[in-house]
């Protein structure tokens, strides 16, 4: 049944229709097929297809494209998959819809549409979905969801067969040439960290910097820090009321340097512990009915990224009244995270007072370094040079799902200290190299962004038949 869909902001980009081309509801116009679907959640598919060689199994399909495999299959066709929750509805740039060819499995985040053969090809209606404006179809805020009911709502520009072939055939060539932009495109994430990589491990090998034989070793500063930290362990011990003297003083072991790289000349190994008073934060829901409490920000292991941070959501936290000062948040403090995906685990960045005052869950790690002499940046850089990477794998502890890497060993991990003028000299150089890859990955995004713009405004070109001769 054809409907006037003349008042819609999206159809009237296609006014005035060419000859022949009309809109149907898109359940009018496909056969849907989501009661077919059967969800099966990891677990059994693991335990399904466990010992089966590969050319036994099946793709396994959600919301956005295959997500694994299944020993079983249910559709043996050409279809095309609608995301039902969790698709990028309302990013122009990003595919809601794709064809699947063949035998498979659908779960049920994926709306499974049989296009009528009388009224569309199946690419034509995946190309077309892919340019449908979402945005009044859809509910939800956090993962938007398009119900059964409102997708069979959506108004559906149908053209002649004829014409459909014709435009399938342009986009298809018109897509070959955008696929090889894609494909540059997309190297370029991967050649700006091997970039960026390159550029830690020199400033790690001593490369990125001519030696002044003036410079302080770096021994003489770590015996600086040794005394700064021991005269702080016995202020500690006074503030308490307690004799310093009667206390025994431990000090940090150093690093075993047998399968460590070898330093630059004037350079020591340390540990964060010898260098750093590394402390944990605040424990979520603890029960302080009983205490006058106060409610500030605190970072979560999802603020604290690899060498930045993301605060657009900050959230806050009840602690007692007397507990700030003990959790507050310094400027220079090294941040690492204590638990999360195995290759992010241990992460960290330095924290410049961005929000104040700010504490930390228990799930960050603070290091207060003992003296300024000591460049907060270079000790977060070091946490993700290659050796650090491997100390870390090798100490994590790893549950079902979540890595983690507990204080002592975190204390325990190798730092390599320069002498504090060319840590300065390091840190500068390696600063300007890492704005020059910040802008290479701007440039990136726009390059990516103008690509998939570019791709849709071929599609509407399409849409209106504007590419059926050409």
């Amino acid at each position: 049944m054809m409907i006037d869909y003349s008042g819609d902001e999206f159809c009237q980009k296609f006014n005035p229709l060419p000859h022949g081309w009309h809109w149907y509801p898109l359940g009018e116009c496909v056969e849907v097929l989501d009661h077919e679907r059967i969800p099966i959640n990891q677990k059994e598919r693991n335990s399904r297809i466990e010992g089966k060689p590969l050319e036994n199994l099946y793709p396994y399909y959600g919301a956005t494209g295959q997500v694994g495999v299944i020993d079983d299959y249910i559709f043996n066709e050409e279809l095309v998959l609608l995301g039902e929750d969790g698709a990028p509805f309302l990013d122009q740039g990003k595919p809601k819809a794709y064809l699947i060819k063949g035998k498979c499995w659908v779960n049920n985040h994926a709306h499974v549409l049989r296009p009528n053969p009388h009224l569309l090809f199946t690419p034509f209606l995946c190309n077309y979905l892919n340019l449908f404006d979402y945005s009044n179809y859809v509910t939800g805020t956090t993962r938007l969801k398009l119900n059964q009911s409102r997708m069979r709502e959506i108004p559906v520009l149908i053209p002649p067969r004829n014409i459909q072939h014709n435009i399938l055939t342009r986009l298809e060539s018109i897509f070959t040439q955008t696929q090889i932009i894609h494909i540059a495109v997309e190297r370029v994430p991967d050649l700006l960290k091997a970039f960026r990589q390159s550029v830690l491990a020199a400033a790690f090998r001593g490369e990125l910097t001519e030696r002044d034989p003036n410079d302080e070793p770096a021994s003489v500063l770590l015996e600086r820090i040794r005394g700064e930290r021991r005269r702080r362990w016995g202020d500690g011990l006074r503030a308490k009321g307690k004799d310093s003297a009667r206390a025994v003083y431990e000090e940090p072991l150093a690093p075993d340097t047998s399968k460590l790289p070898e330093l630059p000349e004037g350079w020591v190994w340390t540990t964060l512990q010898m260098i750093a008073d590394v402390r944990s934060g605040v424990t979520k829901g603890r029960d302080l009915s009983k205490f006058k409490t106060i409610e500030v920000p605190y970072l979560r292991v999802a603020n604290v990224q690899a060498g930045y941070l993301d605060l657009r959501e900050v959230k806050r936290i009840s602690i007692k009244e007397d507990e700030l000062d003990g959790y507050r948040l310094q400027v220079n403090d090294v941040l690492y995270t204590e638990g999360g995906d195995r290759d992010k685990l241990g992460r960290g960045t330095v924290w410049k007072g961005e929000v104040d005052p700010c504490i930390h869950q228990n799930h960050i790690f603070c290091a207060r370094l003992y003296l300024p002499e000591v460049n907060p940046e270079w000790v977060s850089m070091t946490g993700q040079l290659e050796y650090a990477r491997n100390y870390v794998d090798s100490v994590a502890s790893q549950s079902v799902n979540l890595a983690s890497i507990n204080s002592t060993n975190l204390k325990a991990m190798p730092v390599p200290l320069p002498p504090k003028e060319e840590q300065l000299r390091i840190m500068e150089k390696v600063t300007a190299l890492m704005q020059r890859v910040q802008v290479a990955e701007q440039a990136f995004v726009t390059a990516s962004n103008q690509t998939s713009n570019l791709e849709q405004q071929i599609l509407i070109k399409a849409f209106r038949g504007d590419l059926k001769n050409g």
